[in-house]
């Protein structure tokens, strides 16, 4: 009588604790349903100990302790074989976000396409003059962004 209470109480905390974490959002809802069906199956056989006797000879298992091994084992098998569809998922997933976020930070990079891109080469050929053809009157070369101590932006990475 004592483990009938024992179990009882082990499953009781087993729905418990699943109820707990779907609501603290520490488990999805689709991995709480197994669990709630595990803990509840083993709240009905701890609640009714015959239901296990009866099941193993209607199966053919001649002790029910090896039935209720028997069926941790297989639950304990397509937990991970469906653990391991939802990584081989997870993995393509991360995959195809991280290709897309090299092509985003690639378009960054290069900035967008100015007017004169979209418009291809114009017929004019003539262009403004730059400051290394045409320096001007100071003897003080042009100072670049990276100069100017007040345009100095943090280029750390994050």
């Amino acid at each position: 009588m004592r483990a009938t209470f024992f179990f009882l109480g082990l499953a009781l905390v087993i729905v418990v604790g699943v109820v707990l974490l779907v609501r603290s959002r520490k488990i999805s809802e689709k991995y709480a349903v197994l669990w709630l069906i595990v803990g509840l199956v083993a709240i009905v056989l701890a609640a009714y100990p015959p239901l296990l006797d009866k099941l193993s000879s209607l199966v053919g298992v001649y002790t029910p302790s090896n039935l209720l091994f028997a069926l941790a084992i297989l639950l304990l098998v397509s937990v991970c074989m469906h653990l391991s569809l939802e990584v081989a998922r997870m993995e393509d997933r991360v995959r195809r976000l991280a290709e897309e976020a090299a092509i985003l930070r690639h378009q960054l990079e290069d900035g967008p396409p100015s007017a004169r891109d979209r418009l291809g080469p114009s017929s004019n050929t003539e262009a403004a003059p730059s400051a290394a053809t045409n320096p001007s009157s100071d003897d003080h070369p042009p100072v670049s962004p990276h100069d100017d101590p007040s345009s100095a932006q943090d280029t750390t990475d994050e």
